[in-house]
């Protein structure tokens, strides 16, 4: 397994496997970082002994979103398919998977927690979706929230882009539970009990079946949103606009085009 890692930490302990946001500030996705938590998910794909993966990070937020100028020019396709690359494999790897989210988790790391199968909160915890005012849309969102908390619920945090704090999250079915901070250590050792008291197979396959159950086939589903983004969606002046006035720090003007 692979130990030399700049933006994560990860370990296995006790069949547990932890991965850890490490990018100060705000824990902004790279392509280094991406590619790094890809490889980790790699390393525990055909681990058949693990009893949960913990997703969390350092820092004063979870993760603030993929990294805007990693969106623009030539990086943009490589970005978003290396990315991809990471929901892939959290739905390959066989173990529960589990976000721990103290502060903000926006964008991509909004994404990124809310897919594990487990969310726990703390009361600082905040959600949002806010690619809509760079004139951009969120492709993972788009497939995998509308199971989480409904067609309408999804409509208003993707157009909008508004941010929600960690109550809304909940009511709207983001979060598990919602821990304060001094408990929340304690919380996540009771849940990892759980779930280590029972057979990793019967873990494993049970959330292999719930997905399928979903009759939704997330490579299918990305793959179509993915020729959207590209073929409709990057190239257009609005998109570009809004990636550059994110950068230049200033509102955007938009064509509509």
């Amino acid at each position: 397994m692979k130990e030399d890692f700049e933006t994560i930490i990860f370990r296995i302990t006790d069949r547990v496997a932890y991965l850890t946001l490490k990018r100060p500030p705000v824990n902004v996705l790279n392509i280094q970082m991406m590619e790094e938590i890809s490889d980790a998910l790699l390393s525990i794909r055909e681990e058949k002994d693990l009893h949960a993966l913990v997703i969390r990070a350092e820092g004063k937020a979870f993760s603030a979103g993929a990294s805007v100028e990693d969106h623009m020019g030539d990086k943009a396709e490589p970005m978003l398919h290396v990315f991809h690359k990471m929901f892939h494999l959290l739905i390959e790897i066989p173990c529960p998977t589990i976000a721990v989210v103290e502060g903000a988790a926006l964008g991509g790391g909004c994404e990124l927690a809310t897919f594990c199968d487990i969310v726990y909160a703390t009361e600082k915890a905040k959600f949002g979706q806010p690619e809509i005012n760079l004139g951009l849309f969120p492709p993972v969102s788009i497939v995998a929230f509308p199971w989480i908390t409904g067609l309408n619920r999804t409509m208003e945090l993707l157009l909008t882009g508004e941010t929600m704090d960690v109550k809304k999250a909940y009511e709207w079915g983001f979060v598990n539970r919602i821990v304060s901070s001094d408990q929340l250590e304690e919380a996540l050792s009771n849940l990892l009990d759980k779930l280590k008291s029972k057979s990793a197979l019967a873990l494993s396959l049970t959330r292999k079946t719930i997905r399928e159950a979903m009759s939704v086939n997330f490579a299918e589903a990305i793959g179509k949103v993915e020729q959207v983004y590209f073929r409709d969606l990057i190239p257009s002046k609005d998109a570009q606009e809004g990636l550059r006035s994110f950068v230049e720090k200033r509102e955007p003007v938009w064509t509509n085009a």
